[in-house]
Order: C-alpha cells, then sequence, then structure tokens
C-alpha cells in the first residue's frame, strides 16, 4: 500500500448547510429498532468491541472474591503429612480471627485499590496511547497487558512468606487494573465516536450490561471452584482469564479504526475506507464523515491545529466539559458498585455462609443484566437526567432500610441486607448506572474525547481505589465492624448524587456532536439544554429556545 492521500476529497470539501438539524430529527422521530436497521455494521463492531467489556466485569469478580474463598483465605500444612504431601506446599493468603477466617483489613483495603489505581495509569496512557496510534493499537496493549497480569496472579502463591505471596498478588492486581480499565477508556471513546446520535445511550448501556456478564461469568467460576482443595482452585479462576484476555486481542487485528480518529491525522482515505466497513451504504458513509469532518474542522480552529494535551482538558468551555465527563464517571462509586462488587465477602461478614454468599452473588447479578439491558429501552426513550434522579432517589430509600436493619442482629438483617443490594443493582441498572456512560461520552468534544475519557476513568479509579481502600475499614470484624449499617454511608452519597446531577449535569439525549459543541459554546445552562433548539435559513442560523423562557 502507498502513503494515504491527506487531501480530503471532493467528496467532502463542501461544507453542508446545518447538518445535523436533519439528522438529529430522524433519530428523534425514528423507533431504536429503526435506528438499529438503519446502522446494523456500527453496532455489530460495537457489540464485538464488548469483549473488553467482558474482561473488566470478569477481572472485578475474579480477583475481588476469589478473597472469599476459604482455600485462599486459610490452608493450614497439616503437621502429620509426609514431607512429600503436597499438602505441605498448600498456601493461604489469610488468617484466623476468634476462630473465623477473614482477610486482613489491610491487605483486603491494599488488594481492593490496586486494581483502580493501576486503572489510574491505564486510563491515562490509555487517553494518549489512543491519541498517538489509534483506538486499535490502545485495544492491543491492553489485551496484552492483561495476560501478563493473569500470569503474576497464576504464580503469587509460589513466595514462601505469607506476606512475599500477598505483595506478589497486589501487583498481579496493579496490572490487571491496568489493562482493564485501559480496554473500558478505548471501548467507550470508540462507541462514541461511532454511534449515530439516536444510538448513542441505548448502545452505551452495553457497558453495564457486558461488566454484569463478565461478573456473572466469573463468579459461576468462582462458584464452581470453592470446592476444589488447596491452590488448585483459586488458580483455576486465575487461568480462566487469560481465555478473555485473548479475546479483545484478536478483535483489536479485525476491527476498523476509528474514522474520527484517522480524519485527525489527516488520513481522509484511510477514514473513508474504515467508515464504509462501519457504514452500510455509501450514501451513510459519506454523510457521517462529513459531519465527523466538519465537527473537528470547526475544533482545529478554535485551537489553531495545535494538538490538543490534558491540559486543554480545563481551558475554557472544556473546563465545564470535562467537569461533567468526571462526575458521571463517580456515579457507580456513588449509587454502591464498589460495595456491590464485593458482595460475597461483604455477605460473608454480615453473616452468611460462603456458599449462600456466591450463590446470591449469581443472582444479584443475573437480576442486574436483566435490568441493564430494560435499560436500552429506558435510555432510547427517558432522559439521561431524570433517570439518574430516579436512580440516586430510590437507591438513597433502600440504602437507608438496610442501614437501620443493620442495627438489629439475627437472619432477619443477613437477608434484608441481601435482598437491598439486589434491588440496588436492579434500580440502578435501570437508570443511573448506563446513563453514566451516556454522559461521558456526549459531554467531550470529539478532538479531546480520548483524553477526556481517560481523564473521567482515572477519577472512577480513584475514588474506587479510595472507597475499596476504606470500606474494609468501616465494615469488616477487624476494624470498624458496621456490617449492615454501611448502608448509611451510601445514603449520605445518594443525596449529593442527587443534588449535584440536578445542578450540573444537561440533558443530551439525541443530539449531535455539533449541536452539542455549539450549546457548551453559548453557554446555555444545565437546565435549558432540553428545550434548546437551532433554526437555520440559507446558512444563517437562529439559535431558540422551544418550550422555555
Amino acid at each position: 500500500m502507498g502513503q494515504p492521500d491527506k487531501k480530503s476529497p471532493t467528496a467532502v470539501d463542501s461544507p453542508i448547510s446545518s447538518p445535523s438539524l436533519p439528522i438529529s430529527h430522524r433519530d428523534i422521530e425514528s423507533s431504536l429498532l429503526e435506528l438499529v436497521k438503519r446502522s446494523p455494521k456500527t453496532v455489530s463492531w460495537c457489540l464485538a468491541l464488548t469483549v473488553g467489556i467482558i474482561l473488566y466485569g470478569y477481572d472485578l469478580v475474579i480477583v475481588g472474591n476469589v478473597s472469599s474463598m476459604p482455600e485462599f483465605q486459610y490452608v493450614p500444612i497439616n503437621p502429620m503429612a509426609s514431607k512429600s504431601s503436597n499438602a505441605l506446599s498448600r498456601r493461604d493468603f489469610g488468617q484466623t480471627l476468634n476462630g473465623k477466617l477473614i482477610i486482613p483489613s489491610l491487605w483486603l483495603g491494599l488488594w481492593n485499590t490496586a486494581n483502580p489505581f493501576g486503572g489510574i495509569l491505564g486510563a491515562l496512557a490509555g487517553g494518549y496511547i489512543q491519541d498517538r496510534n489509534g483506538r486499535r493499537r490502545a485495544l492491543t496493549v491492553a489485551s496484552l497487558a492483561s495476560a501478563i497480569g493473569v500470569a503474576v496472579a497464576y504464580v503469587s502463591n509460589l513466595p514462601g512468606d505469607i506476606t512475599g505471596r500477598r505483595g506478589v498478588f497486589f501487583v498481579a492486581k496493579l496490572v490487571q487494573g491496568f489493562a482493564v480499565n485501559m480496554a473500558m477508556c478505548t471501548a467507550q471513546t470508540y462507541m462514541s465516536e461511532v454511534l449515530p446520535p439516536g444510538l448513542r445511550g441505548p448502545i452505551l448501556a452495553f457497558f453495564p450490561i457486558f461488566t454484569l456478564l463478565g461478573q456473572l461469568l466469573g463468579s459461576i467460576v468462582v462458584y464452581v471452584s470453592l470446592d476444589k482443595p488447596g491452590v488448585e482452585g483459586y488458580k483455576s479462576c486465575f487461568i480462566s482469564e487469560w481465555a478473555v484476555s485473548v479475546l479483545p486481542l484478536l478483535l483489536s487485528v479485525l476491527m476498523p479504526e476509528s474514522p474520527a480518529y484517522l480524519i485527525r491525522k489527516g488520513l481522509f482515505d484511510a477514514a473513508r475506507k474504515q467508515q464504509r466497513r462501519l457504514a452500510s451504504s455509501e450514501k451513510e458513509a459519506h454523510a457521517t464523515l462529513e459531519q465527523t469532518r466538519l465537527s473537528i474542522e470547526l475544533e482545529n480552529q478554535n485551537t489553531k491545529g495545535i494538538p490538543p494535551s490534558y491540559i486543554d482538558c480545563f481551558k475554557g468551555i472544556n473546563r465545564r466539559r470535562t467537569t461533567i465527563v468526571i462526575w458521571a464517571n463517580i456515579f457507580p462509586q456513588l449509587f454502591g458498585l464498589t460495595l456491590l462488587a464485593k458482595a460475597s465477602y461483604f455477605m460473608q461478614v454480615v453473616g452468611m455462609g460462603a456458599h449462600d454468599s456466591l450463590v446470591f452473588l449469581q443472582v444479584g447479578i443475573g437480576l442486574g443484566i436483566t435490568a441493564n439491558i430494560g435499560s436500552i429501552l429506558t435510555l432510547a426513550k427517558v432522559g439521561r437526567v431524570p433517570l439518574t434522579l430516579f436512580g440516586f432517589a430510590v437507591s438513597n430509600f433502600l440504602w437507608t432500610g438496610m442501614g437501620i436493619a443493620g442495627c438489629f442482629s439475627g437472619t432477619v438483617t443477613v437477608w434484608y441486607t441481601q435482598i437491598t443490594l439486589m434491588l440496588v443493582i436492579i434500580v440502578c441498572g435501570l437508570s443511573t448506572w448506563p446513563a453514566s456512560y451516556a454522559f461521558g461520552a456526549e459531554a467531550s468534544s470529539l478532538q479531546l474525547r480520548a483524553k477526556t475519557q481517560g481523564l473521567g476513568w482515572l477519577v472512577n479509579c480513584l475514588t474506587h481505589g479510595v472507597l475499596g481502600l476504606v470500606l474494609p475499614y468501616i465494615f469488616n470484624d477487624d476494624e470498624g465492624a458496621l456490617g449492615a449499617k454501611t448502608g448509611f454511608i451510601y445514603t449520605g452519597f445518594c443525596i449529593i448524587g442527587l443534588i449535584v446531577t440536578w445542578a450540573i449535569v444537561p440533558e443530551m439525549k439525541n443530539r449531535t456532536t455539533m449541536e452539542v459543541d455549539k450549546m457548551f459554546q453559548l453557554g446555555i445552562s444545565a437546565r435549558r439544554f432540553k428545550g434548546w433548539r437551532e433554526r437555520g435559513d440559507e446558512g444563517i442560523s437562529v439559535s431558540s429556545f422551544v418550550g422555555t423562557r
């Protein structure tokens, strides 16, 4: 192949008048099924990209809940066994406290923070690699890093000292956190660039759906391995991650590159070729490519062609846009995803048995998947802001009830707590969780999208890491011992989520990139976004508000 032609072809040279209005109105008037039929190839590639999301959810459960396996927590060496016996080589990562198996709060907290703090590095590296080498290369790096992390976890039981074993497992989780969060950041950037406005919200609902699907698969693997003797049980869980890690690598070789990335690099012929792989017709490919090119050219005029940096995300109007993306990435920590991801160990602390806690973990994940599938319709029909506020409001009520139940003891408290966890994942799976991905994808500009998404995931990982470190000291028996009263903590978080979301997050449902850019440039307040319309006549645009004063 020769050098790509860096000149824009004639077909995409002439700007079109008000390109965003017809597309936006067409999306509003079309059903979800019609929109999918209009862009089947784009939807198919986005569906294939969910292998990176499955890897993220799978890893969360494997490394988060392997600590709930008794054989992982504490496997005593049998002093009566012969020196050649395999019993002498069995290792442990935990200890006993008052006759109960636990992981010390210090190490449980460190392991909980390893994944998100590794994710901070992965998010930053992901934004940089995406802008420098493309979305496909970033996915390749993430997949290879995941395989390395799994290898380190597999050998974590080899050091003879228990502190050494715990330290190696910490490193494994750090590397794996780097990998899976880079994969998630890349997937969100890619989908937000290639999807039409009407499909952006429903398809981005894939993130919680396939995160939970990955968690369900991981929880089944953990449950099946629960009764395997010695190290074979939890090491088989680690081995299974290799199979999941190779899928994003294969996809990165096969998938089309993001046309927006190629246009930004001046590779217009390559962008046209890749857009044809995404579009169902030549006409659709041309229209989409033209709109993307025009949006990028307008952004380049504002930046004078200077390559963007992370600092640019906090300059001018981009500061507001980056703030919204960052805030949306905190939603999962506010409604309780950090605690829900460790539900099996948490329920054991509250008083449930190991087998029952893993069974109900799978039931809860299954209910969450069902709810998130339903969110494809709720995001298509209902605005993101109302959905988010609804989720926070109902979760606030549920967490408060769990906190009150925690003031008592007994079987009723145990089951009330378990039911609360399942209801929270159902409610937020239908509303707040999928809406957070839509906000994160829609608020950032095309030029800064990869870096803004990287910053959003950085904050997501940071808050997840802080909570992962603090939560064991709140609910674990050897420290705060709050148990189910931890619900009161999330009551406060949900109240904060309600207030701040209402104040700063605008409604961007069914808006094209150019419309969103225009509204941020005009400084329209969050509460007036929904009613804004742009009307044009022969190239002269007039901004107006429909139904607002």
